[in-house]
């Protein structure tokens, strides 16, 4: 089991203030930044939806 210690959206503590506008922006966007270990991720948006790689934690997917 994984536990996600920072935004994926800001790169902040996941448990610090208020995420919800990251929330609502990760509705329409791929994640900026790995959840476990708060690294920067390389993106890459098709038609078809988004990849977005950690070095660390490997591949999300949409």
């Amino acid at each position: 089991m994984t536990v996600d210690s920072y935004c994926d959206h800001c790169g902040g503590p996941a448990d610090e203030g208020d995420h919800a506008a990251c929330a609502a922006a990760r509705v329409m966007e791929p994640p900026r930044f790995c959840a476990r270990c708060r690294r920067r991720m390389m993106v890459q948006v098709t038609l078809r939806g988004w990849s977005a790689k950690c070095v660390e934690h490997g591949i999300t997917t949409s």
